[in-house]
């Protein structure tokens, strides 16, 4: 009866959606009519599973900008509507079902502080809009990040990693487009025959910043593929058709990890490689313990290398990229530099940081407000350098600007609490659970090679107990394996998920990636951690 009543509300919302649809394409032009239609499939499915707003999340963070309506200081496109219908209908669901039951997840109150610390900076904002731009931002992470830990299970989990690999691997295709066929202003030229990869972003380091946030999941599930592989094969009697079948979308996130580290390397932005760096290298050493040792071979001997002289072996653009902001590391005053092609990028977000540094030391506890960095600018522009930017090109001087002290304590307290917590799923998924180890099962274990027989062992009816015994024992075999794959590739999107907050982490010291709605992505990201968690609860109270 209550999940009748459940879905009635949605189920009638959707039938006069219909007949408001079928009227309306009798009526208006075919342009518009296709436009109604394709909106109205979108909303019904909305409207009757909620989670499909998640993978068309996924598409509109990279896309989004293709089409926007503008209110005032913000603009409203494709992620907004989606979220607001989300919302919409789950709220719906939980009134109709009269049960206001939200999720209460391990992040929720490291965001609440987050959110009422820059709530807090707006008694000095002054611009209020701008502030508000901001904190729906995080409203939106934080409905983002509850749905997805109270209502999404593995299933629709595992259409939330397809969809954000698809839509990455999709964007960076047209990143490698412009690169290759110079697509974009003359200021993008590389080398006289390529253009920086820059995407629907506009510029490189937010398309770099995206790519970033959606790679290290692909690098994760590909490393976990490429160990399935090998348990495969090393499996008696394995049939290599079967194998491969099973490997088909281990394939599709290694072709997935290719094309968005080619688009990667094609965004020429060293903000973006750094973080990728560190991304892939927390990713390899928390999955190994062997990484951890050889990654440290590696470090020494690069180290050794570079000191010895083997940086001169390396292509001479990469390690100019590398190099021209050595002389600067020191600090300089951006208003005595004497500014060219090559340093320019270095010598702005300096004279932005030092702006934002003036920021945080005339407003220590509260900030000048949050989003309000570019109102107050101008009165800590450093020479040339008067456009604000919008922001100050490192998102923690940029908090510390913005929302003082209690805003930038706030902020590290959620990322730490977000990596801790990534890491204890990762640690909790880590452990291979026992098979149950009954004596009788222990006597009728089956070998791998007889997996496939479980199917058929289930329609053993009648047949003798021995017999009986014994397909028993192998389908709790194969259902172990089952659940054994699934907490490993749960376990792999964990990784993938410490991956991009590392990365995030890492790329904020250079840049604010809180921009073209990446806010979505890092709320999908922390909400495939809750359902990885929810996942392994469900597998050990199976067990």
């Amino acid at each position: 009866m209550v999940y009748n009543l459940r879905l009635a509300v949605p189920k009638a919302l959707a039938a006069a959606l219909i007949v408001i649809v079928g009227a309306a394409l009798a009526l208006l032009p075919l342009k518009w009519a296709v436009l109604l239609l394709a909106g109205g499939v979108v909303l019904t499915a909305i409207l009757l599973w909620p989670q499909a707003a998640l993978c068309l999340l996924a598409f509109a963070v990279p896309f989004g900008s293709i089409s926007q309506l503008r209110l005032g200081p913000a603009s409203v496109g494709a992620a907004e509507l989606l979220i607001a219908l989300l919302f919409a209908s789950w709220l719906g669901r939980m009134i109709s079902a009269r049960r206001l039951v939200i999720a209460q997840p391990r992040l929720l109150l490291p965001l609440l502080l987050f959110l009422a610390a820059i709530s807090l900076s707006t008694l000095v904002s002054s611009s209020l809009q701008l502030s508000l731009k901001e904190i729906v931002k995080w409203l939106e992470v934080l409905v983002i990040y509850l749905f997805l830990a109270g209502e999404v299970n593995d299933r629709w989990g595992k259409w939330v990693v397809a969809s954000l690999l698809a839509a990455g691997s999709a964007e960076a295709l047209v990143g490698i487009y412009q690169f290759v066929r110079q697509v974009g202003p003359e200021g993008f030229v590389l080398f006289g025959r390529f253009m920086r990869a820059h995407g629907h972003f506009a510029q490189p380091n937010p398309f770099a910043g995206y790519l970033g946030l959606t790679l290290p999941l692909a690098y994760a599930l590909t490393l976990e593929g490429w160990q399935v592989w090998r348990d495969k094969l090393g499996q008696e009697r394995a049939r290599l058709p079967d194998v491969l079948a099973e490997m088909m979308p281990y394939f599709a996130y290694a072709g997935s990890f290719a094309i968005l580290s080619a688009a990667m390397v094609m965004s020429w932005s060293r903000g973006g490689w750094v973080g990728l760096a560190a991304a892939l290298a927390v990713i390899t050493v928390v999955r190994s313990r062997t990484a951890l040792l050889a990654a440290l071979v590696v470090a020494l001997t690069v180290s050794y290398l570079l000191m010895m002289g083997g940086a001169q072996y390396l292509p001479q653009s990469l390690v100019q990229r590398f190099s021209d902001f050595l002389p600067y590391l020191g600090g300089v005053d951006p208003t005595r530099v004497d500014v060219t092609d090559a340093n320019w990028a270095v010598i702005e977000r300096m004279a932005h940081w030092l702006a934002a540094v003036g920021m945080f030391s005339d407003h220590p506890w509260l900030g000048v407000g949050i989003g309000n960095y570019a109102v107050a600018y101008p009165q800590y522009a450093l020479g040339r350098w008067r456009d604000p930017l919008g922001h100050a090109h490192n998102y923690y001087l940029n908090i510390a600007a913005e929302a003082g002290i209690i805003g930038l304590a706030t902020y590290l307290v959620l990322f730490g609490a977000c990596l801790v917590h990534a890491l204890r799923v990762i640690q909790r998924t880590a452990s291979t659970r026992d098979v149950p180890t009954s004596s009788r099962y222990q006597r009728t274990r089956p070998s791998p090679s007889l997996d496939s027989e479980a199917p058929r062992c289930a329609q053993g009816v009648g047949q003798e107990a021995a017999a009986a015994s014994g397909c028993r024992a192998k389908n709790m075999w194969a259902n172990h394996r089952v659940a054994e794959g699934q907490r490993r590739y749960w376990r792999a999107v964990a990784l993938g998920a410490l991956g991009v907050l590392v990365h995030l982490c890492v790329h904020s010291f250079f840049d604010n990636l809180f921009v073209h709605n990446m806010n979505v992505q890092l709320g999908l990201v922390l909400g495939l951690v809750a359902v990885t968690q929810n996942t392994e609860v469900a597998h050990a109270n199976r067990d």
